[in-house]
């Protein structure tokens, strides 16, 4: 309750012309959650904590997004192109990503708990201390390899593939 006075009190002083202190500035991450994003291009762009659970992410575009953080939990992720994203701390878990391609990406300590990995693109991909189920690892090793451009560690380490 005293944070929503003080929230309420600062905006106050925002609309009368005053400005927020240093420590005050924050902005909330992108919701996302149960939209319908079929073919949507988010290429390049920032969205560090944005929400995408349950989403219909089909054909869509994150090459070299830094969706560090970001929520995909349960989302059709089908055809969607991660090349090169960010994914460090994201949660994929219960994603579906058949036919996604995920080469080049950071999976460093992401949550990839009953994801569908069908039809995968995984080259230099690192999974770095992912979270992802045994069935997984032994799936993607069948397929893993080249080395991360960004982070300099190889696919098969990374899964610690055998």
């Amino acid at each position: 309750m005293i944070w929503q006075r003080l929230i309420a009190f600062l905006l106050c002083l925002c609309c009368i012309g005053w400005s927020l202190p240093a420590w005050a500035d924050w902005t909330l991450p992108l919701s996302y959650s149960n939209a319908q994003l079929k073919g949507r291009n988010f290429a390049g762009q920032e969205l560090q904590g944005a929400e995408f659970s349950n989403a219909n992410l089909e054909l869509t575009n994150f090459t070299n997004a830094d969706v560090r953080g970001a929520v995909f939990s349960a989302s059709t992720m089908t055809q969607a192109n991660l090349h090169g994203a960010d994914l460090t701390y994201a949660m994929l878990d219960q994603a579906d990503l058949t036919g996604a391609d995920l080469s080049d990406a950071v999976l460093v300590e992401t949550l990839m708990l009953l994801s569908t990995f069908d039809e995968i693109k995984i080259t230099g991909a690192d999974f770095t201390d992912a979270i992802l189920d045994g069935v997984q690892v032994k799936k993607l090793c069948q397929q893993a390899d080249g080395v991360n451009s960004k982070t300099g560690v190889s696919t098969r380490e990374s899964l610690g593939c055998r």
